[in-house]
């Protein structure tokens, strides 16, 4: 039987934007169907908040530290993964596999990842049923050798200013105002979405969530498309399908942060070889654990300086032991956006370091350019939800949380000398990981006397 491996990769979806993960508003049949016919985890986590960087961690197995991709890679900020890292694509196809792309990678250097074929999207990367059609021909292609494609999809991140609706020169579109061939359009009331914790409930606010989750459900239909196609040219049987996203949502307090909104994110994994379905898996997974599985799949060996390992050996069982700690690790965004900060989170605790606290936390071009922010802005607010604008710009060297009881990571216990143990052990935690992964910022941490 070939081990043909199909990958989703949406662009900026949040966990509590899809249904499966209990929001009762959105509309994402598909994705529901998939969990119900495979596995959803629970704690499924993203090294890193920020396109390129998640992308390079997905395709490599390695932290953004680690593997050089610091920011992204597009345009002035040109960042590029280091040469001498082999790409998950490029394992594969030396294995023997045909490997292609339909849509975004958003990672340089090109020859580092390694798609022997890379396929353009459609209507940027928004056309999704067309972009399932190119994947139903790959899927019906006569070719023996088995398959990797990745899908890389647009949806749901924000459009530039050059497709916003406003007229006033700001972000925020997200791609609702034109006709997507074989796709239908899923329409939100301001009224009803979920307005998260860290934003504040504005008119606007709500607006954009409106027009988000309508972009979140248009990605669905892509999803539904291509699984369709699996199914209908015999390869569904064949096939480890793997849904997942890039980072949380694209609002302040969410995307190109280390908090959970930014990091907490959907994955939804279809085996053929599972006995049961419809599993809800619990272990604490991370994006750096995507690469070694697909080659764990594939029988192909793991290169030295992968940092995840496979979750294929724990797929169907509920509470697997040993998955309780995942890592965290952003250098930038844009090239503007210098901000290095680690983290460490247990089913307990989370330890930010933001390494150059004393600097204000920056935006991304398009979060500030947005009506929510701008909103923010004009009215002067004190608070974005229930954390302090303050509190969101101006940041302490240690942010420590106790997400079991405090999952809005609002009141930093860093400085409470009753979990002062907790500080020190989180940070030695943290310490090791980047000796171990060889990160250069580890040096910030020289002057810490107690270490």
């Amino acid at each position: 039987m070939r081990r043909n491996v199909v990958l989703l990769i949406s662009d900026d979806q949040g966990r509590d934007v899809v249904g499966a993960y209990g929001n009762a508003v959105i509309k994402t049949p598909h994705q529901d169907r998939l969990a119900a016919e495979g596995v959803r985890f629970t704690n499924a986590f993203a090294t890193v908040a920020s396109c390129s960087p998640s992308r390079a961690t997905i395709f490599t197995g390695m932290y953004q530290h680690a593997n050089g991709q610091y920011g992204l890679a597009h345009a002035t900020h040109n960042q590029h993964t280091f040469d001498n890292v082999e790409g998950l694509p490029r394992l594969l196809a030396k294995a023997g596999y045909r490997t292609a792309i339909i849509g975004k990678d958003h990672v340089k250097p090109l020859d580092v990842y390694g798609f022997r074929e890379r396929i353009p999207g459609a209507q940027g990367n928004r056309g999704v049923a067309e972009m399932a059609a190119k994947a139903r021909e790959i899927f019906a292609a006569k070719d023996e050798r088995p398959l990797f494609l990745t899908i890389g999809y647009s949806d749901p991140h924000r459009e530039g200013r050059g497709a916003e609706r406003s007229g006033r020169g700001e972000w925020g579109g997200f791609g609702n105002d034109r006709k997507y061939n074989g796709v239908e359009s899923v329409k939100y009331q301001p009224s009803e979405v979920r307005v998260p914790a860290y934003l504040p409930d504005q008119p606007e606010v709500r607006r954009e969530l409106a027009e988000y989750y309508e972009a979140v459900s248009r990605l669905d239909q892509g999803i539904g498309l291509v699984m369709k196609a699996l199914r209908e040219t015999g390869q569904l049987d064949n096939t480890l399908v793997i849904y997942l996203s890039d980072n949380g949502i694209p609002f302040a307090g969410a995307k190109t942060n280390l908090y959970d909104a930014g990091l907490h994110l959907p994955l939804i994994v279809r085996s053929p070889d599972q006995t049961r379905r419809g599993i809800v898996n619990n272990a604490m997974v991370s994006w750096v654990d995507i690469a070694p599985t697909i080659l764990n799949w594939a029988g192909v060996p793991v290169p030295t300086g992968v940092s995840g390992r496979s979750f294929l050996p724990i797929l169907e069982e509920e509470n697997p032991a040993g998955r309780d700690t995942i890592f965290g690790s952003h250098t930038m965004h844009e090239v503007t956006m210098y901000y290095p900060m680690r983290a460490i989170r247990t089913r307990e605790y989370k330890l930010i370091w933001n390494v150059a606290h004393e600097l204000e936390y920056p935006h991304a071009d398009d979060l500030w350019h947005s009506p929510t922010w701008q909103g923010i802005l004009r009215r002067k607010d004190g608070r974005m939800g229930r954390r302090t604008v303050e509190a969101y710009l101006r940041r302490p060297q240690y942010e420590l949380y106790d997400v079991r009881r405090d999952a809005d990571e609002i009141t930093n216990l860093a400085a409470d000398p009753k979990h002062g143990p907790v500080l020190m052990e989180l940070r030695a935690r943290l310490r090791k990981m980047m000796e171990e992964t060889k990160d250069p910022w580890v040096i910030m941490f020289r002057d810490e006397k107690s270490d």
